[in-house]
């Protein structure tokens, strides 16, 4: 019995030594750092690639060493080989398998993206082709772009200024789609919330007709504290059944057209239908994104008297109740005192 003891010793004994290198072998291997080339590198996992051609692609990179010994771990560890596709960022002295764990539990490089408000639907379009992360897609400008959305029934048909301006997260790969449908969500949202909470008494027959005056407050000014004076303006004026006469809607109207210098023409214009200065009422639609802060001014207008404002050249205005002080502002500011760097509001960041 002894010898057959011993027998069996001998005979298992360097198998449990040979089991043992093994495994440390494999986990000096698994915690072996990849030997990246910069500190941060950035590794794009195709859709589709499975466990095998995921390590012969880190092998090309020259990652890893002795791929075959990868593939095998794969195969008798199931669970490691189930990796997702997308795109990972690998860090200075991230081991194999926290690489593995990575693309196993799907941690990929999440990316941002900042819509601005004062922002046409136009200029909102071409800065999301413009990002390279971003699956191209060709995007409607009118009505079309809901169907594109997947959208059936959106606040208004005209989807100008109906998305939401804020930062967004998204994946390499991404559709543009994708993050307008959230901006759009999210406007729907914010623009619920304010209408719920707004002021007593407002000119407005529902919310949207609320978010097309947020656009031309956003457009007017972009100094926080004359948002709520503006609107103020503007809603004695439809009170008293005063146009709006506001250039930023006359602008938008004009379109491609625009060169950047507002004529008497152009306010006489009676075919613009954004032509405050000839159309009662508000325009059809807004005519950029609105924030909340906008939205929120439009349905908390402050109270006073003022019924004109001009601006003062500092991106600020002043504010006038009768039509022969607000003369003497234009006075003052716009034809005494026109300085080169003069401006009616603070400059808007382009895409």
């Amino acid at each position: 019995m002894l010898k057959i003891f011993k027998a069996l010793l001998a005979l298992i004994f360097p198998l449990v030594l040979t089991l043992l290198a093994a495994v440390w072998y494999l986990n000096s291997y698994l915690n072996k750092p990849l030997p990246l080339r910069e500190s941060t590198e950035v590794f794009v996992l195709p859709v589709g690639t499975g466990y095998s051609s995921m390590v012969n692609l880190l092998a090309e990179r020259g990652w890893v060493e002795k791929p075959q010994l990868l593939k095998i771990y794969g195969r008798i560890n199931p669970r490691i080989a189930e990796i997702k596709a997308g795109e990972y960022r690998f860090e200075e002295g991230m081991t194999v398998a926290e690489s593995l764990a990575m693309m196993r539990l799907g941690d990929v490089v999440r990316h941002q993206l900042t819509l601005l408000e004062g922002w046409t639907l136009a200029q909102l379009l071409r800065y999301l082709d413009a990002q390279d992360l971003l699956e191209k897609q060709e995007l409607s400008l009118d009505a079309g772009l809901w169907l594109q959305l997947g959208i059936s029934e959106p606040l208004a048909e005209v989807p100008e200024g109906l998305f939401f301006p804020d930062t967004y997260d998204y994946y390499r790969g991404d559709k543009a789609s994708l993050i307008l449908v959230r901006a759009y969500q999210r406007m729907r949202r914010v623009l619920q919330e304010e209408w719920e909470a707004r002021a007593e008494d407002l000119p407005y027959a529902n919310a949207y007709e609320a978010l097309i005056m947020a656009s031309i407050i956003e457009k007017e000014t972009g100094v926080a504290e004359e948002r709520a004076e503006i609107a103020g303006v503007f809603v004695r004026r439809l009170e008293a059944g005063m146009r709006l006469q506001t250039d930023p809607t006359v602008i938008y109207g004009l379109g491609d057209s625009y060169q950047g210098n507002l004529r008497s023409s152009h306010l006489r214009d009676d075919t613009n239908t954004y032509n405050t200065y000839r159309q009662n009422g508000l325009p059809p639609s807004p005519i950029a994104l609105a924030g909340r802060e906008a939205i929120h001014a439009a349905l908390h207008p402050a109270p006073g008297t003022a019924v004109f404002f001009v601006a003062k050249g500092d991106g600020t205005h002043y504010f006038s109740a009768t039509l022969k002080e607000h003369e003497a502002a234009v006075r003052r500011y716009q034809v005494q005192k026109r300085r080169a760097d003069y401006r009616s509001a603070p400059p808007l960041k382009e895409n």
